[in-house]
């Protein structure tokens, strides 16, 4: 009976100390300024205690991409702040590889604005916006009798009213990645990205805002975090967390932090171990963190 007990308090320091899995933030092109959202995010990841966060930077906009060949095997999960030029064929393949055996990736804000002409892409992070997106892109996605349907409509894919705070509202409560958040939170000035649209197979929209018309918005509710799966692989899609220039408000939220923490933690296991913190925002008041 010792030698057991022994045994189980050993197997449980291990687990305890089990080491941090290897996390990969893809950056170097982008609308936003991602010289100051790579760090921020490689620190909301890291904060977890679950990861730790390497950075790959493309050669910049115009440069010659041939050089980017990330080691996607090398990492539990991906992690997109990119948006810019495509990459070389033979690294959309291995990442269309990494993703289907079951790598996990993550897309953050604009980077669901990248590789419109990716099909692979596009069916991972299911709805993208801008870039020529219309009709052929794919359905929007409008909230119908309770549920997100596809509305094969005509019009552009991606826009947004004016930057304003507004308040989430939690779609798919029993997910991991949403268990134990409010039905409704506010969250921080941002833009509310509308009419993505693209395949929209395997998607299951977790939480969603509504798009007013007074902030020129569209009058729906749009998705705004999303999971699908890829083969094997497990997509996180988080349409939050503009930066104006060093402004990093919509990602100093904390319902912003939550689910992103929560969202590749999910991306990269299947599950999610971390608890909502006390500071989570209501449905009355934003909650930022410095």
């Amino acid at each position: 009976m010792k030698t057991l007990i022994a045994s189980l308090a050993l197997l449980l320091t291990i687990s305890l100390n089990a080491a941090p899995m290897k996390a990969l933030i893809i950056d170097g092109q982008n609308n936003h300024d991602f010289r100051s959202t790579t760090p921020h995010l490689k620190k909301l990841i890291e904060e977890s205690g679950l990861f730790t966060v390497e950075i790959d930077t493309t050669p910049g906009q115009g440069k010659d991409m041939s050089t980017f060949h990330p080691a996607f095997s090398d990492y539990k999960v991906i992690i997109s702040n990119y948006n810019g030029e495509p990459w070389p064929t033979e690294t959309e393949q291995a990442f269309e590889s990494y993703v289907r055996e079951g790598g996990g990736f993550v897309s953050v804000h604009a980077a669901d604005n990248a590789f419109p002409n990716w099909k692979a892409y596009n069916e991972m992070i299911g709805l993208g916006g801008w870039n020529n997106r219309n009709e052929k892109s794919g359905p929007y996605l409008r909230l119908r009798d309770g549920k997100f349907q596809p509305l094969a409509a005509p019009g552009p894919g991606g826009s947004h009213g004016k930057q304003h705070a507004f308040l989430m509202e939690t779609r798919v409560p029993e997910h991991p990645i949403m268990a134990g958040l409010p039905a409704k939170w506010m969250h921080a000035k941002d833009e509310l990205y509308d009419r993505l649209r693209g395949p929209a197979a395997n998607l299951t929209v977790l939480a969603s805002a509504f798009s007013a018309k007074e902030q020129s918005g569209t009058g729906e509710n749009e998705p705004l975090l999303m999971t699908l799966t890829y083969g094997k692989g497990r997509v996180f899609h988080t349409a939050l967390g503009h930066n104006n220039g060093k402004d990093l408000a919509a990602q100093r939220c904390v319902g912003f932090i939550t689910t992103l923490q929560r969202g590749v933690e999910w991306a990269a296991t299947g599950k999610v171990t971390q608890k909502i913190p006390d500071d989570f925002p209501s449905a009355e008041k934003v909650s930022l963190r410095e």
